[in-house]
Formats: structure tokens, sequence, C-alpha cells
């Protein structure tokens, strides 16, 4: 979507553009459970672990560093899952999520943006922020 804004400076029109945001999710496998984080900031709720991508990084190194991140595992990326673009899967703005599968061993732990993270059955999940139960619906028919 093309944006014009006025230059502080000198008005001068400039032409803007807003596109959607870059991020990644994460479908962890520990000991056959999902490993899913409560969010600590808005909207709260349950969710993958995921996050932006920071400028100058590929899709794979954040998807490793959003899992440590929030989860304190260190992961191995099995494969790139799906990408996911509804414009309306993000309240708060247009974000395109890359989402990963991998696999950790050890005890995750909450870290940065996590208040709480848990394992999960594919039958006993809590309910969902954003589109990730489509992406866990979307993930389970895959696999099994």
């Amino acid at each position: 979507m093309r944006q014009d804004v006025s230059c502080a400076s000198c008005g001068e029109i400039i032409e803007t553009w807003q596109n959607p945001k870059p991020t990644v999710d994460i479908i962890i496998e520990v000991d056959g459970e999902i490993v899913l984080i409560e969010r600590a900031n808005e909207p709260f709720g349950w969710a993958l672990p995921g996050g932006f991508v920071d400028y100058g990084e590929t899709l794979e190194m954040a998807a490793v560093r959003e899992a440590r991140e929030e989860t304190g595992l260190d992961v191995t990326l099995i494969r790139q899952f799906h990408t996911y673009s509804d414009p309306k899967r993000d309240v708060r703005q247009h974000n395109v999520s890359t989402v990963f599968i991998a696999k950790a061993k050890g005890e995750p732990q909450s870290g940065s943006d996590a208040k709480n993270v848990a394992q999960f059955v594919r039958g006993g999940l809590p309910k969902l922020v954003f589109d990730h139960a489509k992406i866990l619906d979307d993930y389970f028919s895959w696999r099994y």
C-alpha cells in the first residue's frame, strides 16, 4: 500500500510503501509433544514460539533465535512447513509467517515474550491466539 508523507524539513512529498512484516513460527516437537508459550504481551494467550525476522537474518536463523529466546531450547530445524499470509491473521498488523518444524531435547524454560511455556499433546491443546490453531490443524493433518 502506498502512503505519501511530507518531509519534516522541506515539505516535499515522499513516496513510501507499507508492506507485510516477515515473521516465523516454530512447531517444536519434544518427546512427542508440542511446545507452546503463554504470551506475556498482547494479544495474550497460548501460541507457537516465534516472532519477527531481524534485518540481515535468514528465516532459518530467526526461527532458531526465536525458539531459544522464548523457550530456552536449542532446536534443530527439520523442514519449512508452510507460509501463512492472511492479512487478518494478526490483529496488530499484516504479518506473513513462515512456519518451521523443529526438534529439541530438554526442558523448555520461559524466556523473552513468554509468561509461561509448556508441552501439549494433540488432543489437549489450549485455546490459541492468532491463526495458530489452524497452523497446528494443518500440521497434525499432514503429520498423521
